[in-house]
Parts: structure tokens; sequence; C-alpha cells
């Protein structure tokens, strides 16, 4: 059946800063693709990740050039051959699992072959600053159970030390965005074990991770800007203990679960997180965290402000999407 797509680019504020070891940012842009077919529609939200070398113009472009394969009946099996992997896919993706919700009028878990999802507790994350900044915003977040720390390398013994004491009961996990180096890692391994940390989240950049092999890891390591679909999963073993399973990177909610699975048959604890997004991003990323031991969807809470119908969050809790967000 012929599918037209409408692309749209949103500007979302953050409240505050949002800041990781490359960098601070003030707002988030999206891209947001509507695919219909004349009676339906359904919605899928990406965000283009500098990281990988995608631009915002850049993913509206891919996107647009999957519009005459659309319109000549490309679905959503198709689009996995026909697309690389990466946010213009997500967004896609998403978009086709939640057309094919509102066509047949059940919920996508059901499509999916998955139980109904349950709420679930998502980390929530203190950004990268000086140890007493660290520590005050992680004291106003005290009373939640799992925190997530931003680390950027240099003095992050001090940042942790900050941060534990100024939340001494929440569980933390720490990432520090490939900030660290092989001389320094383990320093800053051992003060996450000092801090009770739970996981280490890409301490080394992606092209450089061989150390964790030969290393002792007191805390495990978890992939993120090292993995990103099921090719991934063959160069992790022996570096990493867990993976980190975004969208973005997966190129949607198909290879997502897919991964999941096999990474969970190879050993791999999982985790699911998430760019910053609204929660028209965050909805599909919750069937795949059903299976995940650490959950970090928190970007709309980062937000200054949702979009109509966003996820209902109960503190840390997150529950589903409502269909009239997304599938």
């Amino acid at each position: 059946m012929p599918i037209d797509v409408t692309i749209k680019v949103e500007r979302w504020p953050v409240a505050g800063a949002f800041t990781i070891a490359r960098g601070s940012r003030t707002e988030t842009g999206v891209v947001v693709a509507e695919l219909s077919d004349g009676r339906h529609h359904g919605r899928g939200e990406c965000v283009p990740y500098a990281r990988y070398g995608e631009t915002v113009e850049g993913v509206v472009a891919a996107i647009e050039a999957m519009r005459e394969a659309l319109g000549g009946g490309l679905d959503r099996a198709a689009l996995q051959q026909t697309m690389p992997i990466g946010a213009g896919r997500n967004a896609l993706d998403c978009a086709f699992w939640d057309l094919e919700a509102k066509r047949s009028g059940q919920p996508v878990h059901i499509l999916a072959g998955l139980p109904p999802p349950r709420p679930l507790i998502t980390a929530y994350t203190i950004s990268l600053a000086a140890p007493d900044v660290m520590a005050a915003a992680a004291a106003k977040a005290a009373a939640r159970p799992l925190l997530k720390i931003k680390l950027g390398g240099e003095g992050d013994p001090a940042r942790l030390r900050a941060v534990r004491a100024a939340a001494p009961d929440a569980e933390l996990i720490v990432d520090a965005n490939e900030s660290w180096r092989a001389e320094n890692l383990s320093e800053n391994f051992a003060a996450c074990a000092e801090a009770g940390v739970t996981l280490v989240e890409q301490p080394l950049p992606a092209s450089d991770d061989d150390a964790l092999a030969t290393v002792s890891r007191p805390v495990p390591v978890c992939a993120d800007e090292s993995l990103h679909d099921r090719a991934s999963l063959a160069q992790l073993a022996g570096k990493y203990d867990a993976i980190n399973i975004k969208l973005d990177k997966a190129g949607g909610l198909t290879e997502a679960l897919a991964l999941a699975q096999e990474a969970k048959g190879r050993g791999f604890t999982l985790m699911v997180g998430c760019m910053l997004a609204t929660s028209l991003s965050m909805a599909p990323a919750i069937l795949v965290a059903q299976w995940a031991r650490v959950i970090d969807l928190d970007a709309p809470l980062l937000l200054a402000r949702d979009r109509e119908d966003g996820l209902r969050y109960e503190g840390s809790l997150v529950h589903p999407a409502a269909p009239s967000l997304w599938g």
C-alpha cells in the first residue's frame, strides 16, 4: 500500500543545561516522521547525533530520499535492508509500528508478540559539572532510587565522592562518554567501586577500548558508543559485561528487539537508554526496556516541557505510552 511521509524538525528547550564530556546543550533538535496511508497515521521521532556524523539536515534528507520507495509500497521489513542504521531509519521504523497499530486497532506489544509493558524505574541524570555543583544536583534528586552520573575524565574521583556523599542511599551508575584513558582507568574504576557504583558506561573511546580486556574491572562495564546493532556484538566479548541499546543507534524498534534477544543469548546484561528527546522517542524504547536490568529513559524529565500526551512519570517510575502518543 502506498505511504506518504511528512517530516518535521522540532526544537525542545532543556530545563537549564545538559552537559556531558563532549559539550553542553540548552535545547535538543528532533526529527519527526509521520507516515500516512490516507486514513491512518503513525509517528516516529529521532535525534540526529553528531558523534556519528549525523545532522538534522542530513537525517531529513535521508528520510526524504525514501519518499518514492514508500509511495511504491516499501514496508517495515523492507526498510531494514533499504536504509542503513541510524536516526533516520529509527524515525521511519517507529512510525511504521505506530501506523500498523492504528490500522489494526491493536497495540504494538501485541503486534510484536510481547507481553503488556509494565511501568519501570528509570535513572535520573546528573549532568557533568564541578564536584560541588554535581553534589547539589544529586542532593535534590537523592530520594530517587537510581541516579546516572555524567563524568568527564580529569577529576572524576572527586565528583564521585561528592555525589555519593550527597545521595547516600541512591543506586549510582556512571557514564564517562569515552572520556577516560587507559592510564587512568584503574584509578577511576577504584573510585567507582569505593562509591558503590553498579555500572560504568563507555569509559574508553570506542576506537580504543581494547584495554578493557586486560584490566581488572571491579564494576561491570557497559558498551554504548561501541555498540550499534547486532553486528557489533562479536567485538564486545571480553571487554564489556552489558550493552546500552538506543533506538537511534540501532535504527529502530525492529532491530532493537532483535538486538536485545541476541545480546541476552550471548550473556550480556541489558541497559536501554535514550538521546535527549521527547516522550515520542521514549515510548517504543519502553517495550525493549522490559527486558533490561538498567533503564535510562529520563529525557522528558530533563526538558523544560514535553509534547502533548507525553509519558506519565511518577517520580522515577515511567508508565507505558497511551495510544494517543504512540503505539
